[in-house]
């Protein structure tokens, strides 16, 4: 028989809703899930009023728009949309860049947390800053 997500994250406790996200990451290889629990709990702190979901088969939050995606591949962990509006941290992105501005973090070398923690503030600025002018507008 073959494990799902669920199943594989162990028995469910009674009148206690999972999250998608949770199921995801209890999906994901052993290896990668404390680095997907850890990009999980950055978002969270950085943006508390964000909504999480799976968008696109992968895990995703939204505070005035798409604020994150993130996801594991077999070599790295890709994180998407890409971030535009600070010189520097484009400057410090520019190795993790794939070929379409995505970011992608090698599974073979240390995690750059803040780093990461770095493209989440930056992801939520834009986005409130993109939802002031539309309510300006």
């Amino acid at each position: 028989m073959k494990k799902t997500a669920a199943s594989a994250a162990g028995p469910r406790q009674p009148g206690r809703a999972r999250s998608p996200i949770v199921d995801y990451i209890a999906g994901c290889p052993r290896t990668v899930q404390p680095i997907l629990r850890k990009i999980r709990a950055i978002v969270r702190e950085e943006a508390p009023g964000a909504t999480e979901k799976i968008s696109y088969r992968m895990p995703a939050f939204f505070l005035d728009g798409a604020l994150i995606y993130y996801a594991p591949f077999k070599h790295h962990v890709g994180m998407f949309p890409p971030v535009k509006g600070d010189p520097q941290l484009n400057k410090d992105l520019a190795r993790h860049r794939g070929e379409k501005g995505n970011l992608k973090f090698a599974l073979d070398e240390p995690m750059p947390y803040e780093l990461i923690r770095r493209v989440v503030q930056c992801r939520l600025s834009e986005n409130q800053a993109r939802a002031a002018s539309k309510r300006r507008r």
